[in-house]
């Protein structure tokens, strides 16, 4: 496994007194997918929006445990919440395109964040920002002469992609997929994939999903929940073809779950 970028330590969670997460312990390797799987309420989606504390949103929940980010608890006291979602971004299951133009929806996390609209390093200006987000989600070829329409136009499968190019704009070293593409055709579904796997050189990426077949295909790292607990985690190829545990073994093999 490569240097973590994520450590969790002992994390617990409860919405009211329902105890969701129980005790959770594993690290998220820097610079890799790590795919998130489990049956219907397991905890996937609790565990991720632990990771940049979106879970506070939520009333009645109750977090105890660290969630390490280069090493600073990002639950600590005096942690700047703002800074914390800034570094850790988060593409949910449906797109929610922004009431605004293609453009501005890219431009828009830089823009609220107080983020340099000058380009690292060259000097260039806010458009080739747009441009380097719209094809690193690959849709710049698709919205290159329409860029100040509004975003609503696009089709579901563009519109995701869009708010893919809206994540990274705000240059985010964690990117948190919720069932990405759970709401696209086949089609847009394996162009989310493809620059999923193109991205993750740069930037962490965690996916939950239902499917496996979507893990086989994206996961460098496989965490396997149940019931609130972690069961097993591993380099997904050492766990889809040698699972440790007999859980694991048969939700794969699709006797539980």
């Amino acid at each position: 496994m490569t240097e973590p970028l994520i450590e969790i330590r002992d994390l617990n969670v409860w919405y009211g007194t329902e105890h969701a997460l129980k005790g959770i312990t594993v690290d998220i390797p820097a610079r890799q997918i790590t795919a998130v799987i489990g049956p219907s309420g397991c905890g996937k989606t609790t565990l991720l929006r632990s990771l940049n504390r979106l879970l506070e949103e939520t009333e009645g929940t109750r977090v105890t445990g660290q969630v390490l980010l280069d090493g600073v608890n990002i639950y600590d006291r005096g942690v700047d919440v703002t800074e914390v979602r800034t570094r850790v971004g988060m593409l949910a299951p449906k797109p929610f395109p922004l009431p605004m133009s293609i453009y501005d929806n890219v431009a828009y996390g830089r823009r609220i964040h107080g983020l340099p609209v000058l380009d690292k390093g060259n000097g260039r200006h806010l458009d080739r920002i747009v441009e380097r987000y719209l094809r690193a989600a690959g849709l710049w070829e698709e919205v290159k002469d329409r860029l100040h329409s509004p975003a609503s136009g696009l089709s579901t499968g563009q519109q995701q992609r869009l708010c893919l190019a809206r994540a990274l704009a705000v240059e985010p070293e964690v990117l948190l997929c919720d069932e990405p593409t759970s709401a696209l055709d086949p089609i847009s579904a394996q162009r989310i994939e493809e620059q999923l796997r193109a991205i993750k050189t740069e930037t962490t990426i965690v996916v939950v999903t239902h499917s496996l077949r979507q893990a086989h295909r994206l996961a460098d790292y496989l965490i396997f929940l149940w019931l609130g607990e972690l069961v097993e985690a591993g380099p997904a190829r050492q766990v889809f073809q040698n699972p440790r545990d007999e859980r694991t073994r048969a939700y794969l093999a699709g006797d539980i779950g």
